[in-house]
């Protein structure tokens, strides 16, 4: 069976995209090969790293990748996973399909957070989020 390639489009492919490159290679690696990038980079979010490794996903190995280095790569699926990456998302010629699911911010949320555990909460919210989208997919695709 050949793999459906997946991206998942971040802003700075540091949190969302990365916990949901770390998802798909953990639940769906059968049958999608995963690819997380940014329309910029801001380096892996060491909180995400953490409430991955909780779940059991060690997504700590990745790194903050351009889309634009994967310009090359025929895609039979991308995923936007935040609002902003929605709206600038670049032209995917060698796309089948393109997709928005948006998930809220952690880095956004936990700035308001009253104390460390609460900040990380918010983290683990859209990380439970971002497994359950993941799992179900391909049935979660919107149209």
């Amino acid at each position: 069976m050949n793999k459906k390639k997946i991206l998942f489009l971040c802003t700075g492919n540091s949190c969302r995209s990365q916990m949901a490159e770390g998802w798909c290679r953990h639940l769906q690696s059968e049958a999608y090969e995963a690819y997380s990038a940014g329309i910029e980079t801001h380096g892996l979010n060491s909180d995400a790293v953490k409430v991955m490794a909780e779940s059991g996903v060690d997504i700590s190995s990745h790194k903050s990748c351009h889309v634009d280095e994967f310009a090359q790569v025929h895609f039979d699926i991308v995923v936007t996973v935040c609002g902003h990456a929605h709206e600038h998302c670049p032209l995917f010629a060698n796309a089948n399909n393109l997709v928005h699911v948006g998930f809220d911010d952690p880095p956004a949320l936990a700035k308001t957070a009253a104390t460390a555990e609460e900040a990380l909460d918010h983290y683990r919210r859209v990380r439970d989020e971002i497994r359950d989208f993941i799992a179900t997919i391909p049935e979660s695709l919107p149209d």
